[in-house]
């Protein structure tokens, strides 16, 4: 089953010149990043809740100064992630990973605000380390990610609910001792979704958690949420919000991820080559495989800027030797010629963090452009030792 994907079309982005940057690269609008953001500041103002921005989703640490504008923290998946946090970002830090190395712990609790453990067993397991850090003066919250056992997401591979899944410690196995020592509840079961997923979830777990809120102080509601979709029910929303805090004297916390990026950013490529085999076929200096996995992984198909509804179909694909490094079939007025530019929309979030360079296939820059003023800066181009130095 394919995801179905809802970019809102393209925006400013409809009269950004292609020949401006080079190819492929990521083009980020810093004024669409700044409208997210400010909606999601809004929501936080009025709810009460505390947001985070979710860096597995968007790492751009160069608007990171933008980020800290407007929302309390981020939230790390790690080690990498949580230094990359203080490094560049301010606020609060959560980190949460499926599992910890012992190794890795002591600067992790070190560096963060909250750590959120998988299970029970685990945070028992590593009791030594968080006594330790705690000796050393270091202050941190101790949290439990729990699994509602209530699936929302329409894939089931990004279902962290899923039967057998490994993400949070199942809702149906908690009792009271299971929260010595933890401050809060983390609660992550959405995939780009509404607020009605969010809403049943929540009535189907706070039956069977109500009675022991009152042992914890916050509840982090993970991300998912596409607060920033333009349909998105915001009032009941902070609503919701604002009750579950009043109901059982907790502090919320959220940690959307593609909300702060949605609709923000494009890939630009170029047509290398283009023959016919059953239909015309097109190749991109743009990758599925290397540059927008989740084309494949989820699978998706992700809008073209200036699709026409009637005209010739092009199958794109990338440079890589996959056969599988399928973008889509897209609509053209006529068959595009080696030298053209595209873009696809909806590109900033995800994308950028999951890019590699399987094959030796470069990586794209990365431009921040402001399109109110038009400013262009190019942040970033990799080079040939990017790649090399990640081998050996």
């Amino acid at each position: 089953m394919a995801m179905e994907t809802r970019a809102a079309g393209p925006g400013a982005f409809a009269r950004f010149d292609l020949s401006r940057v080079p190819s492929p690269c990521f083009v980020v609008d810093a004024v669409a990043v700044r409208r997210n953001l400010a909606v999601l500041k809004d929501v936080g103002d009025r709810s009460g809740a505390r947001v985070l921005l979710a860096l597995k989703a968007f790492s751009m640490w160069s608007l990171a100064d933008l980020v800290g504008q407007y929302l309390d923290g981020v939230c790390a998946s790690g080690l990498w992630e949580a230094r990359l946090a203080r490094e560049h970002y301010r606020g609060h830090l959560t980190s949460y990973s499926p599992a910890y190395k012992r190794e890795d712990l002591p600067e992790i609790l070190r560096l963060s605000d909250s750590v959120i453990f998988n299970s029970p067993d685990q945070m028992a397991r590593f009791a030594d380390l968080i006594a330790a850090a705690r000796d050393q003066g270091e202050t941190f919250d101790i949290g439990l990610r729990l699994n509602p056992e209530h699936s929302e997401a329409e894939v089931a591979k990004y279902d962290p609910c899923q039967a057998g899944s490994r993400l949070g410690f199942p809702v149906s196995q908690l009792r009271p001792e299971h929260l010595e020592g933890v401050d809060g509840l983390h609660i992550h079961a959405l995939c780009e979704q509404g607020f009605e997923p969010l809403e049943r979830i929540w009535a189907s777990v706070e039956p069977r958690l109500a009675a022991m809120l009152a042992s914890v102080k916050w509840l982090n509601l993970g991300g998912g949420h596409h607060i920033t979709r333009a349909d998105y029910r915001r009032d009941d929303l902070i609503a919701f919000l604002r009750g579950i805090a009043e109901r059982h004297g907790l502090q919320v916390y959220l940690e959307p991820g593609e909300a702060i990026a949605l609709d923000a950013g494009i890939l630009v490529g170029e047509i290398l080559d283009t023959f016919d085999n059953a239909m015309p076929v097109a190749i991109t200096d743009i990758s599925a495989t290397c540059h927008m996995p989740d084309v494949i992984e989820a699978p998706y198909r992700p809008a073209l800027v200036g699709e026409l509804d009637e005209g010739v179909s092009v199958r794109i694909g990338g440079p890589s030797c996959l056969a599988g490094d399928i973008i889509g079939d897209y609509v053209f007025a006529a068959i595009p010629r080696p030298g053209d530019r595209i873009a696809f929309l909806d590109q900033a979030h995800y994308s950028m963090v999951k890019t590699n360079t399987f094959n030796g296939v470069p990586l794209p820059a990365i431009a921040l452009w402001d399109s109110e003023t038009d400013a262009l800066t190019l942040v970033r181009r990799f080079a040939y030792e990017d790649f090399r130095d990640r081998l050996s």
